[in-house]
């Protein structure tokens, strides 16, 4: 049975994780099978939803297969995640990710990946490495800093610290928080709204935006003014110029206040 459904529609993909007996731990024939999905994912894929079947997103790395390696083949494993979730962020196509229940260890490594992520109230996040004696290896120390700060997730490693939504909302592991069950149906329009984007436009966001937060402001405003110069000049830009100037586009207009379901998930509340 595969670990890993892929369904296509709309120019959307989801991918759905289906280990959910062992709460969706990531074994490597599964995260080289999402590797494979990304090398090639096809010209009419234009977003991309990561998703899980049960109640958790992802408890990690599947400890049934961590046998006693030498240095170097686990230097080799870590090296192949490595691999797997660089060509997840590094891709052509924008991914979203649908969190619930568990977001541990590799399962928080894989939606750090992820370029959007969405998460229900069940949703907690753990890196529980640190009091099993091991170091993170799937990009984590790299990633995870980014969203949160190192010094937050020292504390979560240091201390075995477990996140609910609604403070893994307010550190910036989630962009969303939706209501109980939410997170799915959220992740979808998401990236339908993402597919609708000029394919010029989503890939400047994946690949020139990383490189300009990196780079020196003046090598940052240089690639900038090349990127847009790009985007500007392609026929895609200039009909939805001309659409919106004609009147056939809408206007930005003020969000829609959603009901806040962050406050539904009392902050601090001890985690399942």
């Amino acid at each position: 049975m595969s670990t890993l459904s892929i369904d296509r529609h709309d120019g959307v993909a989801v991918l759905t994780l289906c280990r959910p007996a062992k709460r969706n731990a990531l074994d490597d024939a599964t995260v080289l099978r999402i590797e494979e999905f990304f090398r090639t994912p096809g010209p009419e894929v234009r977003a991309v939803v990561l998703d899980a079947e049960g109640e958790h997103f992802s408890a990690g790395l599947d400890l049934g297969e961590l046998t006693e390696r030498s240095t170097e083949e686990a230097l080799e494993h870590s090296l192949m995640w490595h691999r797997v979730f660089d060509t997840i962020e590094g891709g052509r196509v924008p991914v979203v990710a649908a969190l619930k229940g568990a977001v541990i260890g590799g399962g928080l490594e894989l939606a750090a990946a992820a370029h959007i992520r969405v998460a229900d109230p069940s949703t907690f996040y753990a890196l529980p490495e640190g009091r099993r004696g091991l170091f993170v290896g799937g990009g984590g120390s790299v990633r995870v800093p980014r969203l949160i700060g190192g010094h937050r997730m020292a504390d979560m490693m240091l201390t075995g610290r477990v996140l609910d939504a609604a403070e893994g909302q307010a550190v910036g592991l989630s962009h969303y928080l939706t209501d109980e069950g939410g997170a799915r149906a959220k992740a979808l329009e998401l990236a339908a709204r993402i597919a609708s984007n000029a394919p010029l436009t989503n890939f400047a966001v994946l690949q020139a935006l990383p490189r300009i937060t990196e780079a020196s402001p003046a090598g940052g405003l240089l690639l900038e003014s090349l990127m847009s110069a790009v985007a500007a000049g392609s026929g895609d830009a200039q009909a939805r110029m001309r659409a919106f100037l004609e009147g056939r586009a809408p206007k930005v207009a003020a969000a829609k206040a959603d009901p806040a379901p962050a406050a539904q998930v009392t902050p601090g509340k001890a985690a399942r």
